[in-house]
Protein backbone atom coordinates (compact mmCIF):
# COMPACT_ATOMS: atom_id res chain seq x y z
CA UNK A 1 0.00 0.00 0.00
CA UNK A 2 2.95 2.28 0.85
CA UNK A 3 4.78 1.50 -2.02
CA UNK A 4 1.52 2.25 -4.38
CA UNK A 5 1.15 5.86 -2.91
CA UNK A 6 5.17 6.54 -2.74
CA UNK A 7 4.46 5.65 -7.10
CA UNK A 8 2.07 8.04 -7.49
CA UNK A 9 3.19 10.66 -5.74
CA UNK A 10 6.87 10.04 -7.66
CA UNK A 11 4.44 10.23 -11.18
CA UNK A 12 2.37 13.53 -10.01
CA UNK A 13 6.03 15.34 -9.14
CA UNK A 14 7.57 14.45 -11.91
CA UNK A 15 7.72 17.31 -14.78
CA UNK A 16 5.15 16.62 -17.97
CA UNK A 17 7.24 17.07 -21.30
CA UNK A 18 5.56 17.69 -24.42
CA UNK A 19 6.82 16.11 -27.53
CA UNK A 20 9.46 18.23 -29.07
CA UNK A 21 8.21 18.46 -32.65
CA UNK A 22 11.05 20.07 -35.20
CA UNK A 23 9.43 22.99 -37.16
CA UNK A 24 10.82 23.77 -40.08
CA UNK A 25 11.16 27.46 -40.41
CA UNK A 26 8.05 29.13 -42.41
CA UNK A 27 8.71 30.81 -45.54
CA UNK A 28 7.20 34.17 -45.76
CA UNK A 29 5.51 35.91 -48.67
CA UNK A 30 6.93 38.37 -50.88
CA UNK A 31 6.59 42.31 -49.99
CA UNK A 32 3.87 43.92 -51.95
CA UNK A 33 5.65 47.18 -53.16
CA UNK A 34 4.32 49.37 -56.40
CA UNK A 35 6.79 50.72 -58.27
CA UNK A 36 6.87 54.18 -56.51
CA UNK A 37 8.51 52.23 -53.65
CA UNK A 38 5.04 52.26 -51.63
CA UNK A 39 2.93 49.71 -50.01
CA UNK A 40 -1.10 49.88 -50.02
CA UNK A 41 -4.14 48.89 -47.72
CA UNK A 42 -7.58 49.54 -47.03
CA UNK A 43 -8.13 50.03 -43.32
CA UNK A 44 -12.13 49.58 -41.94
CA UNK A 45 -14.18 50.24 -38.91
CA UNK A 46 -17.31 51.38 -38.24
CA UNK A 47 -18.41 53.71 -41.41
CA UNK A 48 -15.18 54.56 -41.65
CA UNK A 49 -12.22 53.84 -44.75
CA UNK A 50 -9.43 54.94 -45.08
CA UNK A 51 -6.98 54.02 -48.10
CA UNK A 52 -3.27 53.81 -46.90
CA UNK A 53 0.04 54.10 -48.51
CA UNK A 54 2.88 53.54 -46.59
CA UNK A 55 6.79 54.10 -47.90
CA UNK A 56 10.13 54.58 -46.38
CA UNK A 57 10.74 57.67 -44.54
CA UNK A 58 11.28 60.54 -41.99
CA UNK A 59 7.81 59.19 -40.06
CA UNK A 60 5.72 62.10 -41.83
CA UNK A 61 1.76 60.79 -41.80
CA UNK A 62 -0.69 62.99 -44.14
CA UNK A 63 -4.17 62.36 -43.89
CA UNK A 64 -6.49 64.18 -46.53
CA UNK A 65 -3.40 66.37 -47.31
CA UNK A 66 -3.36 67.61 -43.57
CA UNK A 67 -0.84 67.04 -41.07
CA UNK A 68 -2.24 64.28 -38.22
CA UNK A 69 -1.99 67.05 -35.84
CA UNK A 70 -4.60 69.54 -38.12
CA UNK A 71 -6.82 66.15 -39.13
CA UNK A 72 -7.12 64.60 -35.53
CA UNK A 73 -6.88 67.08 -33.03
CA UNK A 74 -7.12 64.59 -30.13
CA UNK A 75 -3.82 63.56 -28.58
CA UNK A 76 -6.37 59.72 -28.07
CA UNK A 77 -6.72 59.47 -32.15
CA UNK A 78 -3.24 60.52 -33.13
CA UNK A 79 -1.97 58.12 -30.23
CA UNK A 80 -4.43 55.39 -31.71
CA UNK A 81 -2.59 55.98 -35.13
CA UNK A 82 1.12 55.48 -33.46
CA UNK A 83 0.25 52.08 -31.99
CA UNK A 84 1.36 50.03 -34.62
CA UNK A 85 4.41 51.89 -34.98
CA UNK A 86 5.28 51.70 -31.86
CA UNK A 87 4.68 47.81 -31.31
CA UNK A 88 6.72 46.99 -34.50
CA UNK A 89 8.80 49.11 -33.24
CA UNK A 90 9.20 51.12 -36.37
CA UNK A 91 8.54 54.82 -35.02
CA UNK A 92 9.87 57.50 -37.71
CA UNK A 93 11.12 54.56 -40.35
CA UNK A 94 7.79 54.95 -42.62
CA UNK A 95 6.04 58.14 -44.45
CA UNK A 96 2.23 57.60 -44.47
CA UNK A 97 -0.36 59.04 -46.73
CA UNK A 98 -4.01 58.59 -46.34
CA UNK A 99 -7.09 59.61 -47.53
CA UNK A 100 -10.12 58.80 -45.26
CA UNK A 101 -13.84 59.12 -45.46
CA UNK A 102 -17.20 58.44 -43.53
CA UNK A 103 -17.88 58.11 -40.06
CA UNK A 104 -16.74 60.51 -37.55
CA UNK A 105 -13.05 60.73 -36.21
CA UNK A 106 -12.95 58.23 -33.63
CA UNK A 107 -13.99 55.46 -36.51
CA UNK A 108 -11.54 57.37 -38.68
CA UNK A 109 -8.65 57.24 -36.58
CA UNK A 110 -9.25 53.53 -36.03
CA UNK A 111 -9.51 53.35 -39.57
CA UNK A 112 -6.34 54.37 -40.65
CA UNK A 113 -4.69 52.27 -37.55
CA UNK A 114 -6.30 49.10 -39.69
CA UNK A 115 -4.82 50.78 -42.74
CA UNK A 116 -1.30 51.27 -41.62
CA UNK A 117 -0.97 47.68 -40.25
CA UNK A 118 -2.26 45.87 -42.73
CA UNK A 119 0.43 48.51 -44.91
CA UNK A 120 3.00 47.43 -42.67
CA UNK A 121 2.26 43.81 -43.00
CA UNK A 122 2.17 44.09 -46.78
CA UNK A 123 5.34 46.09 -46.89
CA UNK A 124 7.45 43.89 -44.25
CA UNK A 125 5.50 40.02 -43.90
CA UNK A 126 7.93 39.62 -40.63
CA UNK A 127 5.53 42.06 -38.72
CA UNK A 128 2.54 40.21 -39.44
CA UNK A 129 2.93 37.91 -36.22
CA UNK A 130 3.26 41.13 -33.59
CA UNK A 131 1.03 43.04 -35.02
CA UNK A 132 -1.71 40.11 -34.91
CA UNK A 133 -1.34 39.28 -31.33
CA UNK A 134 -1.98 43.01 -31.14
CA UNK A 135 -5.13 42.43 -32.19
CA UNK A 136 -4.19 45.73 -35.19
CA UNK A 137 -4.71 43.38 -38.35
CA UNK A 138 -8.32 42.36 -37.13
CA UNK A 139 -11.30 44.74 -38.42
CA UNK A 140 -13.35 45.57 -35.77
CA UNK A 141 -16.91 44.60 -36.33
CA UNK A 142 -19.04 46.69 -34.73
CA UNK A 143 -21.56 49.30 -36.56
CA UNK A 144 -24.48 51.31 -35.29
CA UNK A 145 -27.81 49.26 -35.11
CA UNK A 146 -30.56 50.30 -37.32
CA UNK A 147 -33.44 51.92 -36.89
CA UNK A 148 -36.63 49.46 -36.52
CA UNK A 149 -40.13 50.89 -37.65
CA UNK A 150 -42.38 51.47 -34.45
CA UNK A 151 -39.67 52.68 -32.60
CA UNK A 152 -37.89 55.92 -31.97
CA UNK A 153 -34.73 54.86 -32.85
CA UNK A 154 -33.23 51.07 -32.91
CA UNK A 155 -34.43 50.09 -29.91
CA UNK A 156 -35.76 53.33 -28.02
CA UNK A 157 -39.37 53.25 -28.04
CA UNK A 158 -41.61 56.32 -28.32
CA UNK A 159 -42.58 58.17 -25.10
CA UNK A 160 -45.93 57.16 -23.94
CA UNK A 161 -48.55 59.51 -23.58
CA UNK A 162 -51.69 58.47 -21.32
CA UNK A 163 -53.67 61.24 -22.29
Amino acid sequence: MVAETEAVTAEAEAPITAPVMETEPVELPDPVIDKHGRSYATGKRKNAIARVWLKPGAGRILVNGRSIKEYFTRGTWRLILSQPFQVADRLDQYDVYCTVKGGGLSGQAGAVRHGISKALVAYEPALRRILKVHGFLTRDPRVVERKKFGKRKARRSFQFSKR
